[in-house]
């Protein structure tokens, strides 16, 4: 059966004010002023380090700015997110037709793992979570991807297989693996000039495509 990969930032949880708040804090903790939340959002999507780096620059060399954000995000990454409307149902669907799910994010795999089981999502991907900090280069990387497949069904990707992401990084992943992209308009990430198979405006539309995606 063919698999769907989903990002997580922006495409299964809206997780942006945890992710701003705990910047700004970082930000606070080290005599910086607080920056736009709007600015903090525009570097998710290609790890903590990027994130730090391009939301932090007056402190990019400080070899406590990784550890300072973590521990705080440790904390409170799961205080405000949300699941997208219809997450739950259409993963339940998606099941239900047999599609096999992942997910493959570069997001910490704390915060995946603590925010998965908060909102009982764990049960849809298994072992199927590639996340960062795992050892494994981020997306678009497509070795992140092929690692997800691999912990799925223990074989390589399949062309009939899908990334479901907000981002760049995302459609730029489907590229280099050579599976399908769904691009996520209702998320927050940037697409630059990455190409997308599907463009998907409400997560449950993914359904709606979900036979005509499989007979592809």
């Amino acid at each position: 059966m063919p698999a769907v990969f989903f990002d997580l930032d922006g495409t299964l949880f809206d997780t942006r004010a945890d992710l701003a708040a705990t910047v700004n804090h970082t930000r606070r903790d080290l005599g910086l002023s607080e920056w736009p939340a709007e600015q903090v959002i525009a570097n998710v999507g290609q790890g903590a380090r990027y994130l730090l780096e391009h939301s932090i620059p007056e402190a990019a060399d400080d070899a406590s700015l990784t550890e300072r954000f973590m521990s705080h995000y440790a904390e409170h990454c799961c205080e405000t997110v949300q699941p997208y409307p219809n997450v739950r149902r259409t993963l339940d669907e998606l099941k239900d037709r047999g599609w096999l799910l992942g997910v493959n994010t570069n997001k910490p795999n704390f915060a995946v793992k603590a925010i998965l089981e908060k909102f009982g999502l764990t049960r849809y991907f298994g072992a199927a979570v590639v996340a960062g900090g795992d050892g494994i280069p981020l997306k678009p990387d497509a070795q992140s991807i092929r690692e997800c497949a691999a912990r799925l069904r223990g074989h390589r990707l399949s062309s009939h297989d899908w990334m479901v992401g907000d981002s760049w990084t995302d459609m730029q992943c489907a590229a280099n693996a050579g599976v399908k992209g769904a691009f996520c308009t209702f998320g927050f990430g940037q697409l630059r000039d990455a190409r997308f198979t599907v463009k998907i405006n409400r997560f449950e539309e993914l359904l709606r495509h979900c036979h005509e995606l499989a007979s592809w």
